[in-house]
């Protein structure tokens, strides 16, 4: 009786795993033994990237000018690495996580309004991210394909602990009312600032290593019969040096 016991509590928290709503994950872009690789999770916790790969809508990277650089992703063990053609200023990607509803008081389910019409929240959930590359010291623009993208206003600081202003856009413009916070790999639970009308938020820079900046901005409904609203996620990584050795 105790190990049914035990299995049916092993099944039940299973199942809740898999019920986590799909906007408490973001994907980054980050480099692990010297490889652009893509991530998929929130906090510490990585998810299995490799079995999202048909979610994968685009990789792209670019030079520090704007121009776009050939890049591919494939499959590396249990990452996924992200190539490209030439040494890039920046990378991006854009990840299609669909639609999930859930009822009062229930769980997320990969399910739109027409098969759950009841539903308290049904969202169609879409992430981006951008990653600096090289050491950028200018400023960075609207990059193609990233409907909501975090830009740093002015250069980066090589040392943490200094403030650096971000502003959130949305379909290349400033966008109010998006949630960000500043550590989304060591911090995910931090207090959220609310972007006001010009679209930025002032942060401090948390790590002399990987920093990774999270937006969250609840856009219309391009489907209403479907879902009610179009949560997008963002992320911009960059990464400190660290003193010589």
């Amino acid at each position: 009786m105790m190990k049914t016991a035990l299995n049916a509590t092993i099944l039940t928290s299973l199942l809740t795993l898999c019920a986590v709503p799909a906007n408490a994950h973001g994907i980054y872009l980050t480099e692990r033994s010297k490889q652009i690789v893509l991530v998929y999770g929130e906090g510490a916790d990585d998810m299995d990237m490799v079995k999202r790969e048909p979610l994968i809508d685009t990789v792209a990277a670019f030079d520090d000018e704007g121009k776009p650089i050939k890049a591919s992703h494939h499959v590396s063990g249990l990452a996924m690495l992200v190539e490209t053609e030439a040494k890039p200023a920046f990378v991006t990607a854009v990840l299609q996580n669909g639609v999930w509803s859930r009822m009062k008081g229930g769980k997320y389910e990969k399910k739109g309004l027409d098969e759950m019409p009841g539903a308290e929240v049904s969202t169609n959930n879409i992430k981006y991210a951008v990653r600096i590359q090289s050491e950028w010291l200018g400023s960075v623009s609207a990059l193609p394909g990233q409907t909501l993208q975090i830009v740093p206003v002015g250069p980066i600081p090589k040392l943490l602990g200094q403030k650096l202003k971000y502003q959130v856009l949305f379909q290349g413009h400033p966008v109010a009312g998006a949630r960000v916070i500043a550590d989304f790999v060591n911090d995910p639970d931090a207090k959220e600032l609310v972007t006001g009308k010009d679209g930025t938020v002032t942060l401090v820079v948390r790590n002399q290593g990987l920093n990774v900046i999270h937006a969250v901005y609840n856009g219309p409904s391009d489907n209403p019969a479907k879902y009610r609203n179009v949560e997008l996620t963002a992320t911009l990584s960059f990464t400190l040096e660290h003193k010589p050795e």
